[in-house]
């Protein structure tokens, strides 16, 4: 039996006696009931895009990412795009919704957030994990209060009828789905006609080419980490439902006390390799927002939560070691990617010292994702170091005020 609890604590964020006590009695019952070893990596990740982005976005994934277009999925009022790098990698599944009148359960979560309401549409949705016994997991959460959509609802829903799908977080507005899959099989999404679309295998094959030419196709790996932020009185609670629900343990938590927030990493118990199981960060402030006139401290993680709602905020790819051309990987891979005509918030920060450099994209116009590049050098093991991280907060900040300000500009202008 896995026991979740025999890891090393990292960190420097203290915990409520709530979390500590929580977190032991969770983990144990997990591993006790047999769910750690019933539940496995993160297999896929499913976002959505407002109609007309899916192929642009397609094409700026494929460019910065490893990620291959695989085959497209119609159902009555969606195209959900399969990206892949590998069958050992998670998957990435892009949904198009077709009608822009379309409601549903995640647009609503969007459209109370000034913001997030700006696309509709355009949201992460969340994890599928692959488990040996979909009906002896699902049963067994049930058991402990969680709620799934029956399959009927997913059927409305449009989405893959071989998933159970968990009812969204009232944390962080994300789903967790569980596929039954054996690790030497396919997966397979049981969902529409599936067919490969001329217009987004044109835009795919492009942007390879062009990362080929610029000699940055060997350098970008699979996904490093998921960073998902949320209110400041949710971190805690946000954490010990992904426990719950997978086969994560806790890493440790950070407190990033000049940008008012903490970082808290949570690692897959069956693999040491983040690209095998993406890391899930999740990042809070430690005050709440209605705090902030007294105290006068930075508050950009409960802003951006202010504006977007809790959700996903970056996707973390890892670089290769190494230099390109008498440039480190990274700084190299990032002047690529600039030429192609992609910005970035910030110049690469970290040092070789250090033990690794990062770096935050422009969010995308199609998701509103950032994607984040990391660089470790040598033995490094870690994922941030708590300068990076104040400064990659604080360039993000500066962009969610800006967008900010574009919004109650737009808001008073419509009023008037």
């Amino acid at each position: 039996m896995t026991n979740s609890l025999n890891f090393a604590r990292h960190g420097d964020k203290q915990n409520s006696p709530f979390f500590e006590e929580y977190l032991q009695r969770l983990l144990e019952e997990r591993d006790r009931i047999g769910l750690t070893d019933m539940i496995y990596e993160i297999d896929a990740i499913m976002l959505t895009v407002d109609p007309g982005h899916s192929i642009e976005y397609i094409g700026e994934l494929c460019l910065m990412t490893p990620y291959h277009y695989l085959v497209t999925l119609e159902s009555e009022s969606h195209w959900t795009h399969v990206l892949r790098i590998d069958p050992l990698f998670p998957d990435l599944l892009v949904r198009e919704v077709k009608d822009p009148k379309i409601q549903g359960i995640f647009r609503s979560l969007n459209e109370v957030y000034p913001i997030g309401a700006r696309k509709p549409n355009s949201r992460y949705m969340g994890e599928i994990l692959r488990v040996s016994d979909l009906h002896g997991v699902v049963e067994l959460q049930k058991e402990r209060e969680f709620r799934f959509f029956s399959q009927d609802q997913i059927r409305k829903m449009e989405l893959p009828g071989n998933l159970a799908v968990g009812k969204p977080s009232p944390y962080t507005h994300n789903v967790v789905s569980y596929m039954e899959r054996h690790p030497e099989q396919l997966r397979v999404y049981a969902l529409g006609i599936s067919a490969i679309r001329n217009d987004v295998q044109d835009v795919y094959l492009a942007a390879k080419e062009e990362q080929k030419a610029r000699q940055i196709d060997d350098l970008i790996y699979p996904i490093d980490h998921l960073a998902t932020r949320i209110y400041s009185q949710n971190r805690e609670v946000a954490i010990l439902e992904w426990l719950s629900l997978s086969s994560y343990y806790y890493w440790g938590s950070y407190d990033i006390k000049n940008q008012n927030s903490s970082t808290n990493v949570t690692k897959n118990v069956h693999f040491s390799e983040e690209v095998r199981s993406p890391v899930k960060v999740f990042t809070a402030n430690n005050t709440p927002y209605f705090v902030n006139h007294l105290e006068k401290l930075p508050s950009p993680t409960e802003t951006f939560v202010r504006n977007y709602g809790p959700r996903l905020h970056h996707v973390a790819l890892a670089v290769k070691d190494g230099e390109r051309n008498n440039m480190e990987n990274i700084e190299y891979v990032v002047d690529q990617i600039k030429q192609a005509g992609k910005d970035f918030l910030l110049d690469v920060i970290g040092s070789k010292e250090e033990g690794l450099k990062q770096i935050f994209s422009n969010a995308s116009d199609h998701s509103s994702l950032i994607i984040e590049y990391v660089q470790r050098f040598g033995e490094f093991d870690g994922f941030f170091t708590k300068q990076n991280v104040a400064e990659l907060t604080h360039a993000a900040g500066v962009a969610d005020e800006l967008l900010e300000l574009q919004a109650e500009s737009m808001e008073s202008d419509a009023s008037e």
